[in-house]
């Protein structure tokens, strides 16, 4: 498979567009609130900005679509759906624990505008801020493989 510029794109802003509804969705189902852009926006200084919080959290997002589209390229074998899922599940366990090294560098962190989400978020709720997290980055994998799919035409890996 050849890679693909503007489908990564899209493939990573749609997938951190639902990544964003589910968080936003996530209380309403039980889970901790896990208010993302708050926290980004936060990172440089408190109380922050929840718009360039939401910024940061799409252009992160934009990013990784492109590393995942790169991944889609070189890894052969399962559907792009299935690594979408398995790139997901690597991606949350990076980030999770990068997590817990936030109040190190955290502006809002530090002031206590803002709650340190702790390793894999588990100061968020525990262990349902760590499947909460986890169920994010799954879905955000499944819908940037999803959508480079649809677009490139090509879902085998």
């Amino acid at each position: 498979m050849d890679f693909d510029l503007v489908a990564a794109v899209v493939g990573g802003l749609v997938g951190t567009a639902v990544m964003t509804v589910l968080m936003t969705m996530a209380p309403m189902m039980g889970m901790p609130k896990m208010d993302m852009p708050v926290l980004l926006g936060s990172m440089f200084g408190a109380p922050g900005s929840k718009a360039l919080g939401l910024l940061m959290h799409f252009m992160m997002g934009t990013v990784f679509g492109l590393v995942y589209a790169a991944l889609f390229t070189v890894v052969t074998g399962p559907s792009i759906i299935l690594l979408g899922l398995l790139f997901g599940v690597v991606h949350w366990l990076i980030v999770g624990l990068m997590t817990g090294m936030m109040p190190t560098m955290h502006a809002g962190i530090k002031s206590g505008q803002v709650q340190a989400p702790g390793v894999y978020m588990t100061n968020l709720g525990g262990m349902l801020g760590f499947v909460g997290g986890l169920m994010g980055h799954v879905v955000f994998g499944l819908a940037v493989g999803l959508v480079y799919g649809l677009i490139t035409g090509d879902f085998s890996a």
